[in-house]
């Protein structure tokens, strides 16, 4: 950058932020200033616009201890922001410590995003005494950083006073045995939080035991997050013995753990007595063919599940089969993923098949599977006449032109799909271009992703 610059970004004084933002929406902006240097020449009281503020998204901008200082000058006399994105600016402990000085007084903020900060047990410690007199903030973010036990000790008895925050997410931090067992016992009396995300700690079988204890005791929490977590079927084993007596839970991810076929066994035995779960995540967690029977099982009789994510696990055609039985019988299933999951044309003709009858199944994912123009060619049958379905996605397939010839036509009479995701299959540009054709016949309004 040339040093004849008269007004460069890297030295841009609030003033013209203030300006900035005079531009933008009044009830709600998203503002970024990637690598600005913030200079408070001047007061927010002087800006009109600025005081209507309700959104602030300054996320990834690397402002650090010093910008965290600068904003809080900014924010001093604020009385209408309410969401505050901060995450990924290298913030750390002592920028913690400028932004709860602030929240100490604040009585507007409602959503502080945190995440990817560097922030470690001292600046927890912080946020924590901040949150026991806190009544406004209803969400935080504190996923990828450097929070151990200790710092979740604080938080926990934070919580324990705290009677406004409903979702906080923890993911993709340090937490081990004994910060579980302090947040396990905060769940097992707190009446606000609705939505905890501990994902990607490495928690294991061990703890999930006090927590599992917490959640039959537990009247709130409606969403949990245990994805990532080395849970294998010891660990699945307590959560199973909670979902028999919580009445509260309807979403739990359980995604990218080893449960394994005798975890799935454990679950959906669970899943007999639970009359609240209707969002399942059970991605990566190596389900088979005998998995997937007990999957077929609890479907069948199940009349409160409404998504059932089995993405990248090993169900086979086989394991299909069992599926799409219980699909013939299901009422209530909406969306099932089965993205990944080596499927053919024998497990497409299945699902078809199955769906044929089944009123209540509206998004299908099949991407990254082995279909060919055989399965296509069933699928096409199915959507022909179904009314149900909405999205159909089956991306990354290995479906030539003559297949997707078969899916454009059933589209010519299906006038009830909004998506069908036919992207990286077997095309060149010559098929792309055929069926371009063909499909500017269609007058149905849906989509068709090539």
């Amino acid at each position: 950058m040339s040093n004849n610059t008269t007004q460069s970004l890297l030295t841009t004084p609030l003033e013209l932020i203030y300006c900035l933002l005079k531009n933008i929406n009044q009830i709600t902006a998203s503002f970024s200033t990637r690598d600005v240097r913030i200079q408070p020449d001047t007061t927010t009281d002087n800006y009109s616009d600025f005081q209507t503020l309700t959104t602030l998204n300054l996320g990834g901008n690397n402002i650090g201890v010093k910008g965290i200082k600068y904003l809080l000058i900014a924010l001093e006399n604020n009385t209408t922001l309410t969401t505050l994105d901060l995450q990924n600016n290298k913030i750390g402990d002592e920028g913690i410590q400028y932004l709860t000085n602030l929240l100490q007084d604040n009585t507007i903020l409602i959503t502080l995003n945190l995440g990817g900060n560097e922030i470690g047990d001292e600046g927890t410690k912080y946020l924590a005494n901040t949150l026991q007199n806190n009544a406004t903030l209803k969400t935080l973010d504190l996923q990828n950083n450097k929070i151990k036990d200790e710092g979740i000790q604080s938080l926990a008895c934070a919580l324990e006073n705290n009677t406004t925050l409903t979702i906080l997410n923890l993911g993709r931090n340090q937490i081990n045995i004994d910060g579980i067992q302090h947040l396990a016992n905060t769940i097992e009396n707190n009446t606000t939080l609705t939505e905890l995300n501990i994902e990607g700690n490495g928690i294991g079988n061990e703890a999930l035991q006090y927590l599992a204890y917490a959640l039959e005791n537990n009247t709130t929490l409606i969403k949990l997050n245990l994805g990532r977590n080395d849970i294998g079927v010891e660990g699945i084993q307590f959560i199973a013995n909670a979902l028999e007596n919580n009445t509260t839970l309807t979403t739990l991810n359980l995604g990218g753990n080893v449960l394994g076929n005798d975890g799935i066994e454990l679950l959906t035995t669970a899943l007999q007595y639970n009359n609240t779960l209707t969002t399942l995540h059970l991605g990566w967690n190596s389900i088979s063919v005998e998995g997937a029977q007990y999957l077929g099982n609890v479907l069948n009789n199940n009349s409160i599940l409404v998504q059932l994510d089995l993405q990248s696990n090993e169900i086979y055609d086989d394991g299909i089969q069992y599926i799409a039985d219980a699909l013939q019988n299901n009422i209530t299933l909406k969306t099932l993923n089965l993205t990944r999951n080596n499927i053919s044309d024998k497990g497409a003709h299945d699902l078809a098949s199955a769906l044929e009858n089944n009123t209540t199944l509206t998004n299908l994912h099949l991407a990254l599977n082995h279909i060919t123009d055989e399965g296509a060619q069933s699928l096409a049958n199915l959507l022909e006449n179904n009314r149900t379905l909405t999205i159909v996605d089956l991306a990354f397939n290995e479906i030539c032109v003559e297949g997707i010839k078969y899916l454009a036509n059933a589209l010519q009479k299906n006038l009830v799909l909004i998506t069908l995701d036919l992207r990286y299959n077997r095309l060149d540009v010559n098929d792309r271009s055929i069926l371009s054709g063909l499909y500017e016949c269609n007058e149905t309004g849906n989509i068709l992703m090539l």
